[in-house]
């Protein structure tokens, strides 16, 4: 496993398990944590957008939209980056 790996995998083991109460990301930094959990681990957006009732999958879809064409490892970098800013 190469060392940026293992740096994305704690990060995304930190914001799952985190109880640091000074961990508090904003609504915004969820959706894209989830972006570039998404952008890193699968690439490039697939499938229907979801229809416009429904508001959290319309705009998680568009949040992994925004980083078309990011190589896996760009996300994992501004994942790990991500977390530096908020923690």
């Amino acid at each position: 496993m190469s060392e940026l790996d293992q740096q994305f995998n704690d990060a995304v083991a930190f914001v799952r398990d985190s109880s640091d109460s000074s961990f508090k990301p904003s609504t915004d930094d969820k959706l894209q944590f989830y972006a570039l959990f998404k952008q890193a681990t699968e690439g490039d957006v697939s499938g229907k957008k979801p229809g416009i009732t429904d508001f959290v999958g319309r705009s998680k879809y568009s949040a992994w939209a925004k980083l078309k064409g990011q190589s896996k490892d760009q996300a994992k970098q501004g994942y790990i980056a991500l977390v530096a800013k908020i923690r």
